[in-house]
């Protein structure tokens, strides 16, 4: 035989062999259960294909951005609601409102340009049922609301604005008269509120000045939000303490849902990032109102300055499967923050973060959170327990990495901190303080960790 002809006969007898492709190992959730396809798929919503818009100054809103139009533009969304559905659409230009409501079918989108902003004055939101600090409750509803609204979308590139100034200046003055004066006492709407909706998504806009948190979504699932900008201002929002930001402003309040992606976001507001809420109280778990949150992603996040870029409680009961992961934070107070109240029966496990980089004070913190507690006596009261936390690939300068406190009040088991290479001030690291730490490759100040 040709001897070039036998190396060509074993090449097209090998090539059919290695041209198969490897399969590649599905994705997994940390308690290792495949994540859904469904978490991969950013693609964004495309407006055209929402039916038929309704641009507001079409229907008699009116272009006069001292003027609250919350009647003219609700009746917007309830002409679309009654033809089927639609986009309302927030042309260029500054238009005030109070709380507004979403129907099933409608949509949401902020032009380039344009501006929706919430009234200053707390009598234009209504008094409704909803949910607030873990507790379904009579309270003020949001600037946009959507209960009930499946496949309900928020789009566009312009602003949703909280105009929260006057709201966050009455609370530091509550503060000032009561220190016990607590963050419902200080009447004020939040931005967003989103409740029992599935296939949600929020994308592109940006959401700002809320007078209270920015973005809550409850009993909900299947809820996106993608490349958006969330802020409020961390100081300089009282004269008389002009180191005060704009208060409980958190960006995204996740509140007894399944299946939430937050992905590409920035987030810098005077409170915690994303948080995790679900109910609070002694008898927390018995509620059929709140319940757990589980199979939660944030990705490709960068962060300026927050009180903790993931923050599970302090009002929730049971959190499984969160990853925080390939995010960037500039100055963050902490990264992890797990809340244990002495009066809540919680339990956080299966949570990772990894590839995370940046700045912080505090990277892992687990302390007993007991602001305005409520003990009561339960003779089967659960004890509460944070199992299965994973740390990799961190690469941070922190002032406290390890910023851990133990108690009879709860259990810490199974954490992993591996492949991380951080700068400590504190050098606080202990893992004889969690049952069962494992520690691979971590290195702290350069010093490999066994």
């Amino acid at each position: 035989m040709n001897k070039y002809l036998l190396p060509l006969l074993l090449a097209l007898i090998v090539i059919p062999v290695s041209a198969k492709k490897k399969k590649q190992a599905p994705a997994l959730f940390p308690d290792g259960t495949p994540i859904p396809a469904w978490f991969s798929d950013t693609t964004k919503v495309d407006v055209s294909k929402l039916g038929r818009q309704y641009v507001i100054t079409d229907y008699g809103v009116k272009t006069d951005s001292t003027l609250v139009q919350t009647e003219a533009i609700q009746h917007v969304i309830d002409v679309a609601a009654e033809q089927g559905g639609g986009v309302i659409v927030i042309p260029r230009g500054t238009f005030l409102s109070g709380s507004l409501f979403f129907r099933q079918g409608t949509h949401l989108h902020v032009a380039d340009g344009a501006k929706l902003k919430g009234s200053e004055r707390i009598r234009d939101f209504k008094l409704v049922d909803t949910r607030m600090e873990g507790q379904s409750i009579k309270y003020f509803a949001a600037l946009v609301n959507a209960d009930h609204v499946d496949g309900f979308t928020i789009t566009g590139h312009g602003t949703i604005d909280g105009n929260g100034h006057l709201y966050w200046e009455e609370f530091w003055i509550r503060r000032q008269y009561n220190r016990q004066c607590t963050n419902l006492e200080a009447m004020r709407p939040r931005l967003t509120y989103i409740s029992n909706s599935s296939n949600v998504t929020v994308q592109d806009v940006r959401l700002m000045n809320s007078p209270f948190w920015t973005n809550h979504v409850y009993h909900s699932d299947h809820v996106r939000y993608i490349d958006c900008y969330i802020y409020a201002p961390t100081s300089g929002v009282y004269a008389a303490e002009p180191n005060r930001g704009a208060p409980s402003s958190d960006a995204i309040d996740i509140d007894f849902c399944h299946d939430v992606l937050v992905r590409g976001c920035y987030m810098n507001v005077n409170d915690d990032a994303v948080v995790l809420k679900g109910g609070k109280g002694t008898w927390a778990d018995k509620d059929p109102k709140n319940g757990p949150n589980y199979n939660i992603i944030i990705e490709d996040c960068s962060y300026g300055r927050v009180h903790g870029c993931l923050t599970l409680g302090s009002e929730s009961v049971h959190d499984r499967n969160v990853i925080l992961r390939r995010c960037h934070a500039e100055d963050a107070n902490r990264v992890l923050w797990l809340k244990m109240r002495p009066d809540t029966p919680q339990h956080y496990e299966y949570v990772t973060v990894e590839d995370f980089t940046g700045r912080c004070g505090s990277f892992l913190v687990v302390r007993p959170w007991t602001q305005f507690f409520k003990p009561e006596q339960r003779d089967d009261m659960p004890l509460s327990q944070c199992n299965n936390i994973v740390m990799r690939g961190i690469r941070m300068q922190c002032k406290n990495f390890f910023d851990v406190g133990t108690s009879d009040k709860y259990r810490l088991t199974d954490f992993t901190f591996e492949n991380s290479d951080v700068q400590d001030e504190k050098k606080a690291f202990d893992k004889a303080m969690i049952t069962n730490t494992v520690v691979k490759n971590l290195k702290i100040n350069g010093a490999e960790i066994k």
